[in-house]
Formats: C-alpha cells, structure tokens, sequence
C-alpha cells in the first residue's frame, strides 16, 4: 500500500473511532436522562399524575389518605354550602361556588396534611380518645341527642365526619403542645434585659396623690371657700366648705376627696399643678376647663419599684409563653409550605393550597371589571394592590387556623344567624343554637 492509501485508511479509521466515540457519548448522555427521569419520578420531582375519579393528591400523606375523590370534594361542597346557610347549593362558575371550593377543598387537604404531620413526628390519636372528645363536645354544645342528630342532618354530616373533625381537633392540639414544649427556657440575661426594658411600665406602681378640691364656675364662690379653708383646713372644714360651693358631683359630698390619682389622671392645668404642689398647702384659684378650682394636696404615695427577685418567676413564665408562640407560628408558616409542595390539584378546582396554584396577583375581592380595559360596567372602586394586614388574637394561631382568628371589629348581630360555629371543634347548622356552657 502506497503512501496516499496508508493517509486515507488513517482518515477514515480516524473518523470510524470519532463516530464511535461520539454514539458512546450519546447512548451515555440517553442513559443519563433516563436515570434522571427515573429518580424524579421516584423522588417526585414534577407533577405527580392525578386518577380519573379525583380532584387531588398529596405526596407523602400516610397510606390511604394522600387522594381526594370527587365524591368526597362534592360532599365537602354540600357541608360548606350547608355550613354557610346557602340554598340552593351553587353549581360549578356560580360566584358563590368559587368560594365554597376554597372552603371545601381547604378543608379536606388540611385534614390530609394534619394527620402526615401527625404521622411524621409520631403523634397517634386512639378511637378511645375521640369518643371521650365527642362526649364532651355533645355534652357541651347540644341540649339532647335530638339536638344533636338534627345538626348531622342540616350540616349533611355523617357521624364518620364528625369522629373525623374531632380526631384532627386532638391532633391538633397534641402537634401545638408538642412543638411548643420544644421551646428553650429563657437566660436570666434574657429575664434581666427584659425587666430593664419594661421596669417603667410593667414593674413600677406610680406615685399617687389625694387631694381635697372644691370646682366652681364662679371665681367669687372660690374665692369664698378660699377664704374659709384659710382659716380652718381640717377635714370638717372641707366637707362643710366643699358641701356648700364646689359644683363637682363626684367630690362635693365627700369633703371634696379625690383619692388615688396618678399623672395624667386628671386634666391639663390641674394635673401640672397638683404634682408639682406641695402636701398640706391650700393652691388656687386655677382656672381649668369646668371653671376655678382650689385644692390642697392631702396625701403622696411614692411610686414603688417591683425588685427583679419578686417577678423572675413572673417574667421567666411570660417569655417562654412568647417563645412558644414564636416557635409555633414558625411551625405553621413551615408546615404550610412544605405540605402545599406536596400537593397536587386538578385544574378545575386548583386553590392556593396547590402546588401547582397559578395566582393573578390580583386581590381576591377585587371586581374582575377593575382589570377590564372597558368593562361594560365600571367599578364603584378598586383596592389598592396592598395586601391588608389581618392581626391575629393572641395565641389563636393553630395548625387548623394557620392565621389566627381575627381580631373582632364590632360586635356581630345577636339571635340566630345562618352559618355560626359550634364550639370546640364542630360547625353548627344553619337554625341550631348551642346550648350554655356546662349543661
């Protein structure tokens, strides 16, 4: 073979290994997708396949309950229509139906999501346990058994339900009480930085004064009673004087006596004078807002520090009660995070609690016609896009009630409105009272 044969077999050897080496890369690179995909589906990553008879899943829920049928979201619509006191039970695109899916399907999903994390930190609810529960709440909340199975009608509950609403209140409950326990007990820094920083407002008694005053609108009746006081300021002497000329209801007929009052306790420019007079010395006539007034300072009471050794225990209790909360309310914030992750919804009723949930950014109570370019009928107004801050109670944030329940801005109507709650853990139907505490 000559020379140029010997170059062109090289080229051609040279590109076979090329070529070769090239299929070896791709049928790696294949093999690479291929385990790739088989750990996503097997860690599942993407969104996990939905049956035909469902309307979610939730990855990583204990055995049986990960799947929300639609049987059992079409119940829930019911109890929450019934739950709300509306009739007719609002088909699919009526704007009330959008509301009771959230409800509806809120509920189911927490309920899965509540008894997986029961499950992952170990926590188990016996039959023997709800029974006691539900005693109790029967005892509670209903008058008679009657009562009670006029509530299971008009709320469209089985008694499955109910030993199921009652098992998530315990569950609940015994989540809150264990992560709460986790709390760390706090430092005597801690306790000595927050005695400083409260010692004013929280551990200080002020200082107090009584006083003897007669008020008048007429200077000259004052100055009369002035003139009295001068010459004989005994206790006698005030209640005769105070008795004739103060116009004061509240002190006239106690020989002018105001006992107790502390700075700011009474108005501008009586309050300055009085904290800044003498004790047993007759000051006046004042001009203050309900006429003249003279007074006399007839006892001070120092204001008295509460020493850290008297309130420790105190303080030591208040901050891990704080701490508790705090670590609880991170819990929930956590909780629902990880559980919403976990959880898939058909397209139909996808709420916020799907991982899969495309928000509009847009406020939920906001008239679809305030993002119209022409609405065929415009707003009355539009929110700002501000999201409203809804203060909690105090230690109302619970797993069941991720926020809270709401601070109450007036008080609601009395008598019989559609919709209220049953205590301790049950809803009431729509014409069902509860019955008074303890009977």
């Amino acid at each position: 073979m000559n020379y140029a044969a010997r170059a062109v077999a090289s080229k051609q050897r040279q590109r076979r290994d090329a070529g070769l080496k090239r299929l070896a890369l791709l049928g790696f690179g294949a093999l690479l997708v291929l385990l790739f995909v088989g750990i996503a589906v097997a860690e599942g990553l993407g969104d996990p396949s939905i049956p035909s008879d469902a309307v979610a899943v939730v990855e990583d829920a204990p055995e049986g309950l990960g799947t929300v049928t639609k049987k059992e979201f079409d119940s829930a619509i019911v109890q929450a229509a019934a739950s709300s006191g509306i009739k007719p039970v609002p088909k699919p695109g009526d704007e009330q139906y959008e509301g009771l899916k959230e409800t509806a399907l809120g509920e189911l999903l927490q309920s899965i999501w509540l008894q997986g994390q029961a499950a992952e930190m170990g926590i188990e609810v016996t039959p023997k346990e709800v029974a006691a529960e539900l005693k109790k709440i029967k005892e509670q909340s209903f008058k008679t058994e009657k009562q009670y199975q006029e509530f299971l009608k008009e709320s469209h509950f089985t008694p499955a339900d109910v030993l199921d609403r009652v098992k998530l209140q315990i569950l609940s409950k015994d989540i809150q009480e264990q992560i709460q326990a986790e709390a760390t007990a706090p430092s005597s820094g801690e306790i000595q930085d927050y005695y400083e920083t409260a010692k004013a407002t929280q551990f200080t008694t002020p200082e107090s004064r009584d006083i003897r005053l007669v008020v008048n609108k007429d200077k000259s009746k004052v100055e009369e009673a002035q003139a009295a006081l001068e010459k004989d300021d005994s206790v006698e002497s005030w209640e005769k004087v105070a008795k004739k000329y103060s116009s004061d209801p509240t002190t006239k007929n106690k020989g002018g006596l105001q006992s107790a009052i502390t700075e700011g306790g009474v108005s501008e420019p009586l309050n300055k004078a009085v904290f800044a007079a003498e004790q047993g010395e007759l000051e006046g006539p004042l001009k203050e807002s309900r006429g003249y007034a003279i007074f006399e300072v007839s006892k001070i009471t120092p204001a008295k520090v509460q020493e850290l050794a008297t309130v420790t225990s105190q303080i030591s209790s208040q901050l891990e009660e704080q701490a508790a909360q705090q670590s609880f309310a991170r819990f929930v914030r956590n909780w629902t995070s990880l559980w919403t992750s976990r959880t898939f919804c058909t397209e139909e009723v996808t709420i916020s609690r799907c991982a899969n949930y495309k928000a509009s950014g847009r406020p939920a109570e906001a008239n679809p016609a305030c993002y119209e370019a022409n609405p065929k009928e415009p707003p009355e107004s539009c929110p700002a896009p501000v999201t409203q801050v809804k203060p909690a109670l105090p230690g109302s944030v619970n797993v069941l009630e991720p926020e809270g329940k709401q601070l109450t801005q007036r008080p609601r109507p009395s008598g019989g409105e559609e919709g209220a709650a049953a205590p301790e853990g049950l809803e009431l139907p729509p014409g069902v009272e509860a019955a008074p505490e303890g009977k």
